[in-house]
């Protein structure tokens, strides 16, 4: 939900009373006419103040939850579950994982001395990746999940699915699925892009942690969820594909 123009300016006038508006978009990087555009229409969006507030070296979680929308971000962070750590994982690092414990089984990894010899493992791809929103979604709900969120939300329960097939959700629907979920409410904010992992208050390596303390079957298991789910997204882009050729031969 887009934020009050006034509180806004209210906001902005306590963290640079004496900055102006040019210098305010020359430090943050946003667009004169965006920012004047966003005034004019008197709703600020979150990317703005997210922006704004890392250019002022302020956490863009704490920028938000002085604005009524987001009051409920203020206070000490939830760490995010195993489950969501883990859905932040791009697949293709699974994969890479499944082959380096895969390549350390068959070469004795567990022989004395194995683990200490085995190189340090690459670093994660960052948050967010292709399928971040949805993979979040679906590592927090219990079947009953989306309903729930329509609910409370009165958002159609297609839209939402829609959002998370375009791997998208806005900061409004994030943090009421959160709550929703009964988990962190900043969780959805790192799926979707709108604050980094240290931002949400995430202990650095969490993510790896949560990779390695996976069992080998764990693991296998869910990089195989992720490539089916990536075959079937494939196969759809290449039917519409055939189906945009087709036509356009058609008119041809």
């Amino acid at each position: 939900m887009p934020l009050p123009a006034k509180a806004f300016q209210r906001w902005l006038h306590g963290i640079a009373p004496q900055a102006s508006t040019a210098d305010i978009c020359r430090i943050s990087g946003i667009k004169r006419t965006t920012l004047a555009q966003q005034l004019v229409r008197g709703k600020v969006t979150e990317s703005t103040v997210v922006s704004i507030s890392r250019a002022f070296n302020i956490n863009p979680v704490t920028a938000l939850a002085t604005f009524a929308n987001y009051s409920e971000l203020a206070g000490s962070p939830v760490l995010p579950t195993s489950a969501e750590l883990v859905s932040q994982i791009a697949t293709m690092d699974l994969l890479s994982a499944v082959i380096a414990r895969s390549a350390g089984a068959a070469g004795g990894g567990d022989a004395a001395g194995g683990d200490a010899d085995k190189p340090p493992a690459p670093p994660l791809t960052s948050a967010p990746h292709a399928t971040s929103v949805k993979n979040w979604v679906d590592a927090i709900d219990d079947g009953e999940l989306r309903h729930r969120v329509s609910a409370a939300t009165g958002i159609a329960p297609q839209n939402y699915s829609a959002q998370l097939t375009a791997n998208r959700l806005t900061p409004e629907l994030a943090i009421a699925t959160s709550r929703a979920a009964g988990v962190g409410l900043t969780g959805g904010l790192v799926a979707t892009g709108m604050i980094t992992e240290s931002e949400a208050g995430w202990p650095p390596g969490a993510r790896q942690a949560a990779l390695d303390a996976l069992t080998d079957g764990e693991l296998a298991a869910l990089a195989g969820d992720r490539l089916q789910a990536l075959g079937k997204t494939l196969k759809r882009q290449e039917q519409d594909q055939q189906q945009t050729k087709t036509i356009w031969e058609n008119l041809g």
